[in-house]
């Protein structure tokens, strides 16, 4: 069977599917086996997270095979039915977005570092995508943006607060520099697959504010269902993968990664004086001294060199190509030192 991993510069579109369920699980190690198990076997790349508190995962491979996974996770009582219920939102790729396929252990599945917060007890109201236009619209809705800045600067909802976070775990210090229980009475909150905004909830209702809201299905699930001419979603939907970002209809959007610094580039960022194809942006241009640029540099002369010999470079594929191509530099050094050998041994007769 041919691996996605070695489809990584084929034109083939490819399933992609997106899930997280907040369930207490237990023997997190053997979960870990069967699942890496179950999707080595397919073909399947992406990543699993596993935690005391649930399942987080993006994968895309095959669509006999993604289908094969979700069933595999669904039926009967595998995992004690702990995912029986779970909630896919499929999507397209052009070409594996995955390097490699990872099935790690956490402590959290979505990283708030919060004590005594727990989205398996209680969480915010769901709100359907078709219903949240009407909730964000109103004068009494705080609508905060969960997500971090790099995702916040290609797209969000038109009246939404950015909190300005690197990383989720900000968002505690967002809150109390921000937001208020005794004044902010409704907030309503959204990400990219509903994940963090869930957990937010638990902690926004853990600190006491009386209404909590959450976007069903995040912003993924809304660009899916509402139509584009009702939206009150402006721009793109940052993705964590090679896809970079999606529009309504989860389309593919124009924007491509920095490689240096991995922040999203539209086309104009791309006209930009400061930006160096695969090398730097003009958000990381000061950010390098010489040497790591030079890093940037050889790594995509390697990238460059590998492309030209129709090899991937990283990721699993990469490493099979590096050690197909070490192997065969032994094979032929062998052969070169038999061959001097027999030479030697020619001449002494």
């Amino acid at each position: 069977m041919t691996s996605p991993s070695d489809k990584l510069l084929a034109d083939k579109p490819l399933t992609v599917a997106a899930f997280y369920k907040f369930v207490a699980l237990d023997r997190l190690d053997e979960l870990q086996i069967a699942i890496k198990t179950f999707l080595d076997a397919r073909g399947i790349n992406g990543m699993v997270l596993l935690a005391p508190e649930g399942i987080n995962s993006t994968i895309a491979g095959e669509d006999e095979a993604i289908s094969d996974f979700i069933t595999y996770l669904q039926t009967g009582n595998i995992f004690g039915g702990a995912f029986r219920d779970l909630a896919p939102k499929y999507s397209e790729a052009r070409s594996m977005p995955f390097l490699r396929c990872r099935v790690r252990l956490k402590k959290e599945i979505v990283t708030l570092r919060a004590d005594g917060v727990d989205p398996t007890r209680e969480v915010g109201t769901y709100v359907a995508p078709s219903d949240w236009n009407a909730l964000i619209a109103r004068d009494d809705v705080v609508l905060v943006d969960t997500r971090n800045n790099y995702e916040t600067a290609i797209g969000t909802f038109e009246g939404a607060i950015d909190p300005e976070t690197d990383h989720f775990t900000e968002f505690k210090d967002f809150t109390t520099s921000n937001l208020d229980p005794a004044t902010n009475k409704k907030v309503a909150m959204f990400c990219t697959g509903g994940i963090r905004c869930e957990k937010a909830s638990a902690y926004l209702l853990a600190e006491g504010f009386e209404e909590v809201y959450h976007l069903e299905g995040g912003i993924l699930k809304y660009l899916e269902e509402v139509e584009e001419e009702e939206s009150m979603w402006r721009g793109s939907c940052f993705v964590f993968d090679e896809r970079v970002g999606v529009e309504h209809g989860l389309k593919l959007s124009d924007h491509t990664l920095c490689r240096a610094c991995r922040w999203p580039l539209s086309a104009d960022d791309r006209t930009h004086p400061d930006y160096i194809e695969n090398i730097q942006c003009a958000h990381c241009k000061d950010s390098f001294d010489d040497a790591k640029r030079n890093t940037v540099i050889e790594r995509q002369r390697q990238m460059d060199l590998a492309k030209a010999r129709g090899e991937a470079h990283m990721g699993d594929a990469g490493r099979k190509s590096a050690l197909a191509r070490r192997a065969a530099k032994r094979k032929q050094k062998e052969m070169e030192r038999a061959l001097t050998k027999s030479r030697i041994a020619g001449g002494a007769r």
